[in-house]
């Protein structure tokens, strides 16, 4: 019997980011398109039927932050918060689908879940070193990852602290939470788990004037993401596809 699909859920205005986001989640996890379906909450609201039709969910990045004030947020950057809360909600119980929160992500699931975000802890883009701790040695998911890797990061915001009953399972000097998991179900990353080192330089390119980086130093750092070897954090992700989309 198969399974269920997962559901790539998007949270980037800009179409072409968000297509080739979808790209590298679906290349990452060795997935068929068909197992991999594609739903742009930018756009469109959570159909109310979703938790019975997909095995799990994965959260990508976004220029939208959490800690953004009220008066600023859009209506679709409201929209797409309560969606995400919906699937942190749901996910957390261990009762149903699973989800994967990741970059943007992490912060919806911090703050739904009872934790704190605050502006505290940004990263640079680019490679930074992440540390799992004794917790993800016996983590379905963290626990076959090398005890140090390297990881993609671009983030303004961090968590501050974890939402109660979370398990803390990497870390590093800039960002104190890397990533987590609360229940069996319910994971979030900082880091993009996601992309080649390639397709975040082609990222890097959308949202240069964004704040996250000079744009006069696109290059250089562009570079030193290129000549990073950047292997774990697909082997997250496959390992999250054979354990809730097996089949």
């Amino acid at each position: 019997m198969t399974t269920a699909p997962l559901l790539y859920v998007c949270v980037r205005p800009q179409l072409g980011a968000a297509a080739a986001e979808y790209e590298s989640f679906r290349t990452a996890m060795h997935l068929e398109e068909s197992r991999l379906d594609h739903l742009d909450l930018v756009r469109e609201p959570l159909p109310d039927d979703v938790f019975d039709r997909y095995a799990g969910f994965l959260v990508g990045g976004s220029p939208f932050n959490v800690t953004d004030p009220e008066s600023t947020k859009t209506d679709a950057q409201r929209r797409l918060e309560a969606g995400l809360a919906r699937i942190a909600e749901r996910t957390a119980t261990g009762d149903g689908p699973a989800a994967l929160f990741t970059c943007y992500g992490i912060g919806i699931a911090t703050r739904t879940l009872g934790g704190t975000v605050s502006r505290a802890f940004p990263e640079d883009t680019g490679p930074v070193a992440v540390q799992l701790t004794k917790q993800a040695s016996s983590d379905p998911l963290f626990g076959a990852l090398a005890n140090r890797f390297t990881a993609l990061t671009a983030h303004k915001e961090g968590t501050e602290s974890l939402p109660p009953g979370a398990v803390l399972l990497a870390r590093n000097d800039g960002c104190p939470v890397q990533a987590y998991r609360v229940g069996d179900r319910l994971y979030a990353t900082q880091f993009h788990p996601e992309p080649t080192t390639k397709a975040f330089t082609e990222r890097m390119a959308v949202y240069r004037d964004d704040g996250y980086f000079d744009s006069a130093d696109f290059d250089a750092i562009a570079g030193r993401v290129l000549a990073a070897s950047v292997t774990e954090p697909t082997r997250l992700l496959r390992a999250f596809a054979d354990r809730f989309a097996a089949g």
